[in-house]
Parts: structure tokens; sequence; C-alpha cells
């Protein structure tokens, strides 16, 4: 990747901390990280800094296991290892959102499954498991501290583009950063909608499979609209 490219992919990154902030998915916690371009052994992420407040500067780099690189000594996030355990498990993933969202959360703490109720939350068609840390881990302060408690978050989210986590919050994964972006922002959309059809008190009508897989594709290509918005309107670049 030339350097070029590379600075346009941070400048990315950093947008992504100030977009999620801006909307409301992310506050002074929560982290997105992306896959190094350079290294798939490696992902970038800021360290440990209220995402509204990360500049190209706070930027990171770990290896898998989520150890910094570089000899870096600045204070890494705690749940870094959300991140370097789904990197490794899934090759596909070159972005992951991580959210504390509340209105994401009670999906996590109920029996009602997140599904998608608007085109727009089309790629929670394919489900949304729900990672519970006492069946590996027993009590636990509810944070992703270590590798293996990563790996179970990643062995959770299999191959689907949101995993749950009771008690805490969601991760949303992506190929780009502008998608890991769009699915935690509409993760936290459909809840709302989703609790709001619900409280109607009728019966709720979700999308099918076969919608979901179109809305999701005709979405994917129209990403840079969303994204394009977004930047323009919540991303605090370097000397503006």
């Amino acid at each position: 990747m030339t350097a070029i490219a590379r600075t346009d992919l941070l400048d990315d990154l950093v947008a992504a901390n100030h977009i999620l902030a801006g909307l409301g998915v992310l506050d002074g916690f929560g982290h997105v990280s992306v896959r190094d371009p350079d290294d798939p052994d490696a992902y970038l992420m800021s360290r440990s800094l209220a995402p509204e407040l990360v500049d190209p500067d706070d930027i990171m780099a770990f290896d898998l296991a989520s150890s910094p690189r570089h000899g870096d000594t600045r204070t890494p996030y705690l749940e870094r290892f959300i991140h370097g355990a789904i990197y490794a498990r899934r090759p596909d993933v070159h972005a992951v959102v991580h959210s504390h969202a509340p209105g994401v959360v009670p999906f996590a703490a109920s029996t009602v499954p997140l599904r998608p109720v608007y085109h727009m939350g089309s790629f929670l068609g394919a489900g949304v498991p729900v990672f519970e840390i006492r069946e590996r881990f027993g009590m636990t302060d509810m944070l992703v501290r270590n590798g293996a408690q990563g790996q179970a978050l990643a062995d959770a989210l299999a191959d689907r583009s949101v995993v749950l986590m009771r008690g805490h919050g969601f991760c949303a994964v992506g190929d780009s950063v502008p998608v890991a972006v769009f699915r935690a922002a509409y993760t936290q959309a459909n809840a709302a909608l989703q609790q709001q059809a619900i409280a109607l008190g009728g019966d709720v009508t979700y999308l099918d499979d076969a919608e979901a897989k179109q809305a999701d594709a005709t979405n994917r290509s129209v990403i840079a609209r969303p994204w394009a918005l977004w930047k323009a309107r919540y991303h605090r670049r370097m000397g503006a």
C-alpha cells in the first residue's frame, strides 16, 4: 500500500471514531479498529482515549495477540483483545467496532432476538448471536480482558456481522471501515425501531432472509453516500 493510501485509511479510522461518537453509538467508551493494510497479522487502533478525541497521532499498531508493536508504551484499551481475536478468526474482516449503545443492550439481556425490521438493518438477517461470558469464564467484570475471552467472543460471532454481549454491548464487523461503521450505526437504529414495533402490541413482521440479502447488497453498493455525509458532518480533521 502506498503512503498516500495508508494516510487515507488512517484518516478513515479517525473519522470512524468521530462519526460513531457523533451518532451516539460510542461515547467516552468503545473503540474502532482496522486491519493493517501492510500486514494482515496486525491491526491499528487508538490508544485508550474517548473516541471523539482521537487524532492520527493516537493510533497504535497491535499484533493479533493484541500486544502493542514497535515498542509503543502508551496505554491501550483494556478490551483490545476483542479486535485481535476477531481478525485472527475472520480473514474477511477488515474493521471492527465495539459499542455499549444502550438501545442495543436489552436484546442481549432478553430472550427476544435482534432481527431486521427494516431494510437498513438487513445485515442482521443472518442472525445475531449473544456472547454470554459466564458460560466460559464465570463471574467477571463483563470486560474482554485477555486472549481467551476474545477468542470466545470471536467464536460466538462466527460468520455473522454483529454479536451482542450480555450485560455489555455489541460488536459489528465489516470488510471495510465504512461498512463496519454503517453496521454499528444501523444496529442501534434497528434496535430502537424493533422495540417500538414490539411495544405497539401486534405481530411484528421482520425481513425475510431473501429480502435481507437483497437489501444488504443494495446498501453495500451505495455505502459511499452515508459515509461521505457522516465524514462531512462529524469528522474533525487534524488542524481543522
